[in-house]
This record gives structure tokens, C-alpha cells and sequence, in this order.
């Protein structure tokens, strides 16, 4: 099963999160509505057709949520086409530099100890 796309009412929380997903598998259609998160309660729905799951989704989001749609996960996973490594800030080495962490915080110093 294939997820297409993915709405979330933008609220925090396991009272208030409400998501939506749309997803595929060979010629059916399925709708989740979730509320709670990914620990929250969901409700089914199986469709023949795109055109019938995409009028429960677009009935499911009427209402005074402000709903985003985020991008769904690719079945192989993220790739980086580019082949270029992000930049991922400065390197540090245990008992390098100044002492300092760029993750301690203010006024903490790295004392060099070892990463797990």
C-alpha cells in the first residue's frame, strides 16, 4: 500500500491532532481519518476510485481547522538524486577546539568525554 498524501490540521497534541491520509493499493482507494496522533484512533474508508476517496477528504477538512498537506514518505525512502552531502555544520572532535559545544547551551563546556 501506497500513501499519496497526507493532511494534518495543524494542532499539537493528543486531544487536538486531527490527520488524513490518502493511499493507494493496486486499484483501491483508502481514506484514514486519525484523531490523537499516531497513537489516536482512526476510521477507515475503501473506495473504487480516486475521484469518491477525494470527496470524503475534501468533506473531512471542511470545518474552522487551518489544514496543511505534508508530503508523504516515498516508498524507497528519501534519496538525494544530487549525489551532493548536506553541510551539516562544523565538525567537532572530543577534546578539540575551545571546549565549548554548539549544543550545550550558554556557560556549558564539552569536556572531551567520549560519543556513544
Amino acid at each position: 500500500m501506497e500513501q499519496r498524501k497526507h493532511w494534518w490540521n495543524g494542532k499539537w497534541g493528543r486531544l487536538a491532532r486531527r490527520d488524513v491520509f490518502l493511499r493507494a493499493d493496486a486499484d483501491r482507494w483508502y481514506v484514514e481519518q486519525r484523531a490523537g496522533g499516531s497513537e489516536g484512533v482512526s476510521q477507515f474508508y475503501e473506495y473504487g476510485s480516486v475521484d469518491e476517496a477525494e470527496e470524503t477528504i475534501r468533506a473531512l477538512l471542511q470545518g474552522t481547522d487551518t489544514w496543511r498537506e505534508l508530503s508523504p514518505r516515498p516508498p524507497s525512502g528519501w534519496s538525494n538524486p544530487t549525489g551532493v552531502q548536506a553541510d551539516t555544520g562544523p565538525s567537532f572532535r572530543a577534546g578539540g577546539g575551545s571546549g565549548a559545544s554548539p549544543h550545550a547551551g550558554p556557560g556549558v563546556q564539552d569536556h572531551g568525554g567520549s560519543a556513544v
